[in-house]
């Protein structure tokens, strides 16, 4: 059940339920921003250098694992279910790299809710599980990762 949201809606915890899917807008990487994300926390080889890329376990230009999660992010931020408050991640249950992410990739993220539970804690936010699956433009995985969302309620 792909879920669709007006820009100016928020989300509290309320609102979420298992099965609801947020898709994302999509975004290209380029040979650029590969390397610059790369030189700056990821220097390896097969990140920064085409021709040394090749003779990889890669066999081409591939961006950091890092540097997806960081595109992931701001896909999320940017279009993805605008929670109210943000997102506040209370840590990962799963981050996996199927496969890389190349430059040229268009990027989107498709996230689906497995669990929603009020928190032990904190009465006031409760706790949104969501999958999300970064996918290339050919609807390959080059991310999954599974967080736990801190949501807030709506005052009562």
């Amino acid at each position: 059940m792909l879920t669709k949201t007006d820009a100016r809606t928020r989300l509290y915890f309320e609102d979420f339920a298992v099965g609801q899917v947020y898709r994302s807008d999509s975004l290209t990487v380029d040979t650029a921003a590969i390397k610059t994300f790369a030189a700056q926390f990821d220097p390896q080889p097969f990140h920064l250098d085409e021709v040394a890329a090749k003779s990889t376990l890669f066999g081409g230009l591939a961006a950091s694992g890092f540097h997806t999660a960081a595109l992931t992010m701001r896909l999320l931020v940017d279009s993805g279910a605008p929670i109210a408050g943000g997102i506040i991640g209370g840590g990962l249950d799963e981050l996996r790299w199927p496969r890389p992410t190349r430059p040229g990739d268009t990027l989107h993220t498709e996230s689906e809710v497995v669990e929603v539970r009020s928190s032990r804690s904190r009465s006031r936010e409760g706790l949104v599980k969501m999958r999300t699956t970064t996918l290339n433009q050919n609807g390959e995985p080059v991310q999954i990762m599974v967080a736990n969302l801190l949501v807030p309620k709506r005052e009562a």
